[in-house]
Protein backbone atom coordinates (compact mmCIF):
# COMPACT_ATOMS: atom_id res chain seq x y z
CA UNK A 1 0.00 0.00 0.00
CA UNK A 2 2.63 2.47 0.77
CA UNK A 3 4.87 1.19 -1.51
CA UNK A 4 1.97 1.63 -4.27
CA UNK A 5 1.85 5.31 -2.92
CA UNK A 6 5.88 6.18 -3.02
CA UNK A 7 5.60 4.43 -6.54
CA UNK A 8 2.97 6.70 -7.49
CA UNK A 9 4.25 10.19 -6.70
CA UNK A 10 8.06 9.13 -7.41
CA UNK A 11 7.71 10.97 -10.48
CA UNK A 12 6.71 14.06 -9.12
CA UNK A 13 9.37 13.70 -6.22
CA UNK A 14 11.97 13.35 -8.68
CA UNK A 15 10.78 16.52 -10.60
CA UNK A 16 10.79 18.41 -7.56
CA UNK A 17 13.76 17.67 -6.41
CA UNK A 18 15.15 18.62 -9.95
CA UNK A 19 13.59 21.55 -9.76
CA UNK A 20 15.54 22.27 -6.24
CA UNK A 21 19.24 21.25 -7.83
CA UNK A 22 18.25 23.75 -10.85
CA UNK A 23 17.17 26.52 -8.07
CA UNK A 24 20.79 26.00 -6.80
CA UNK A 25 22.92 25.99 -9.49
CA UNK A 26 21.45 28.97 -10.36
CA UNK A 27 21.87 31.13 -7.36
CA UNK A 28 25.05 29.84 -7.35
CA UNK A 29 25.58 31.24 -11.31
CA UNK A 30 24.12 34.67 -10.09
CA UNK A 31 26.55 34.87 -6.46
CA UNK A 32 29.95 33.53 -8.85
CA UNK A 33 29.10 36.20 -12.12
CA UNK A 34 27.97 38.76 -10.13
CA UNK A 35 25.56 41.30 -8.39
CA UNK A 36 25.36 44.06 -11.63
CA UNK A 37 23.34 41.03 -12.76
CA UNK A 38 20.87 41.21 -10.01
CA UNK A 39 21.10 45.17 -10.31
CA UNK A 40 21.37 46.46 -13.82
CA UNK A 41 18.57 44.82 -15.75
CA UNK A 42 18.74 45.31 -19.95
CA UNK A 43 16.88 43.91 -22.64
CA UNK A 44 20.31 41.66 -23.05
CA UNK A 45 19.79 40.16 -19.45
CA UNK A 46 16.07 40.20 -20.05
CA UNK A 47 16.70 38.02 -23.33
CA UNK A 48 20.04 36.00 -20.95
CA UNK A 49 17.18 35.17 -18.21
CA UNK A 50 14.53 34.06 -20.70
CA UNK A 51 16.90 31.64 -22.60
CA UNK A 52 17.95 30.16 -19.08
CA UNK A 53 14.49 29.73 -17.90
CA UNK A 54 13.78 27.81 -20.89
CA UNK A 55 16.93 25.66 -21.17
CA UNK A 56 16.70 24.60 -17.55
CA UNK A 57 12.41 23.56 -17.86
CA UNK A 58 13.43 20.58 -19.53
CA UNK A 59 16.00 19.47 -16.94
CA UNK A 60 13.34 20.35 -14.53
CA UNK A 61 10.51 17.66 -15.77
CA UNK A 62 11.74 16.35 -18.37
CA UNK A 63 8.89 15.31 -20.95
CA UNK A 64 6.49 15.48 -18.13
CA UNK A 65 4.08 17.67 -19.44
CA UNK A 66 1.41 17.11 -17.32
CA UNK A 67 -0.24 20.46 -14.88
CA UNK A 68 1.28 17.89 -12.19
CA UNK A 69 4.76 17.91 -13.46
CA UNK A 70 4.31 21.78 -13.43
CA UNK A 71 2.78 21.97 -9.85
CA UNK A 72 5.29 19.30 -8.35
CA UNK A 73 8.13 21.58 -10.47
CA UNK A 74 6.81 24.73 -9.07
CA UNK A 75 6.12 23.30 -5.17
CA UNK A 76 10.26 22.26 -4.55
CA UNK A 77 10.97 25.69 -6.31
CA UNK A 78 8.34 27.60 -3.80
CA UNK A 79 9.74 25.10 -0.79
CA UNK A 80 13.38 25.70 -1.85
CA UNK A 81 13.28 29.69 -2.06
CA UNK A 82 11.37 29.30 1.06
CA UNK A 83 13.97 27.32 2.96
CA UNK A 84 16.51 29.41 1.02
CA UNK A 85 15.14 32.76 2.96
CA UNK A 86 15.25 30.91 6.02
CA UNK A 87 18.83 30.06 6.33
CA UNK A 88 19.61 33.60 4.86
CA UNK A 89 18.29 34.73 8.33
CA UNK A 90 18.69 32.56 10.69
CA UNK A 91 22.71 31.57 9.83
CA UNK A 92 24.54 34.77 9.02
CA UNK A 93 27.18 32.80 8.04
CA UNK A 94 25.39 31.33 5.50
CA UNK A 95 24.09 34.98 4.11
CA UNK A 96 27.88 35.90 4.37
CA UNK A 97 28.53 32.51 2.04
CA UNK A 98 25.81 32.80 -0.11
CA UNK A 99 25.15 36.43 -0.56
CA UNK A 100 28.71 38.26 -0.30
CA UNK A 101 28.85 41.59 1.31
CA UNK A 102 28.54 44.65 0.58
CA UNK A 103 31.07 46.75 -1.69
CA UNK A 104 32.17 50.20 -1.43
CA UNK A 105 32.92 51.37 -4.82
CA UNK A 106 33.29 55.16 -4.01
CA UNK A 107 34.55 56.67 -1.18
CA UNK A 108 35.07 60.21 -0.57
CA UNK A 109 35.13 61.08 -4.62
CA UNK A 110 37.73 58.61 -5.47
CA UNK A 111 36.92 55.49 -7.35
CA UNK A 112 37.98 52.08 -5.19
CA UNK A 113 39.31 50.36 -8.54
CA UNK A 114 39.84 47.52 -6.74
CA UNK A 115 36.44 46.91 -6.03
CA UNK A 116 34.69 48.47 -8.95
CA UNK A 117 36.93 45.85 -10.71
CA UNK A 118 35.08 42.90 -8.25
CA UNK A 119 31.41 44.59 -9.11
CA UNK A 120 32.38 43.85 -13.00
CA UNK A 121 30.62 47.53 -13.30
CA UNK A 122 32.76 49.66 -15.76
CA UNK A 123 33.54 53.23 -14.94
CA UNK A 124 31.13 54.46 -17.44
CA UNK A 125 28.03 52.65 -15.97
CA UNK A 126 29.14 53.86 -12.18
CA UNK A 127 29.06 57.00 -13.44
CA UNK A 128 25.68 56.59 -15.34
CA UNK A 129 24.39 55.39 -11.78
CA UNK A 130 25.52 58.33 -9.88
CA UNK A 131 24.18 60.63 -11.90
CA UNK A 132 20.52 58.67 -11.90
CA UNK A 133 21.20 59.54 -8.11
CA UNK A 134 21.48 63.42 -9.20
CA UNK A 135 25.06 63.40 -8.46
CA UNK A 136 26.83 65.49 -11.43
CA UNK A 137 30.44 63.52 -10.91
CA UNK A 138 32.15 61.15 -8.96
CA UNK A 139 34.12 63.81 -7.32
CA UNK A 140 31.05 65.05 -5.81
CA UNK A 141 30.18 61.40 -4.19
CA UNK A 142 31.01 61.12 -0.68
CA UNK A 143 30.32 56.81 -0.39
CA UNK A 144 28.66 54.49 -3.00
CA UNK A 145 28.01 51.11 -1.75
CA UNK A 146 26.91 47.85 -3.68
CA UNK A 147 24.52 46.84 -1.43
CA UNK A 148 23.93 42.63 -1.24
CA UNK A 149 21.10 42.67 -2.78
CA UNK A 150 22.40 44.49 -6.07
CA UNK A 151 20.87 48.04 -5.68
CA UNK A 152 23.50 50.60 -5.30
CA UNK A 153 23.38 53.20 -2.28
CA UNK A 154 24.98 56.88 -2.89
CA UNK A 155 25.68 59.41 -0.22
CA UNK A 156 26.83 62.80 -1.66
CA UNK A 157 27.15 66.35 0.07
CA UNK A 158 28.77 65.27 3.14
CA UNK A 159 27.19 62.54 3.82
CA UNK A 160 23.71 63.82 4.38
CA UNK A 161 22.19 63.21 0.81
CA UNK A 162 20.99 59.16 0.77
CA UNK A 163 19.78 58.04 -2.66
CA UNK A 164 19.22 54.02 -3.01
CA UNK A 165 19.17 53.26 -7.08
CA UNK A 166 16.42 50.61 -7.39
CA UNK A 167 16.90 47.35 -9.47
CA UNK A 168 15.06 48.35 -13.02
CA UNK A 169 12.34 47.00 -15.46
CA UNK A 170 14.27 46.71 -18.52
CA UNK A 171 14.55 49.07 -20.69
CA UNK A 172 13.22 48.07 -24.40
CA UNK A 173 13.35 51.38 -26.31
CA UNK A 174 15.79 53.96 -26.45
CA UNK A 175 15.11 57.48 -25.78
CA UNK A 176 17.51 60.11 -26.66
Amino acid sequence: MIADLVYKFLPYLTIAGKSVVIYLFIIAAIRIFGKKELSQLSVIDLVFILLISNSVQNAMVGSNNEVEGGIAAALGLFIANYLFKFLLRAFPGFSHIAQGDKLMLIHDGQLITENVRKSMLSVQELEQVVREHGVKNISDVDLAVLEVDGNISVLSKDYSHRTVQRKKKPQTTHNP
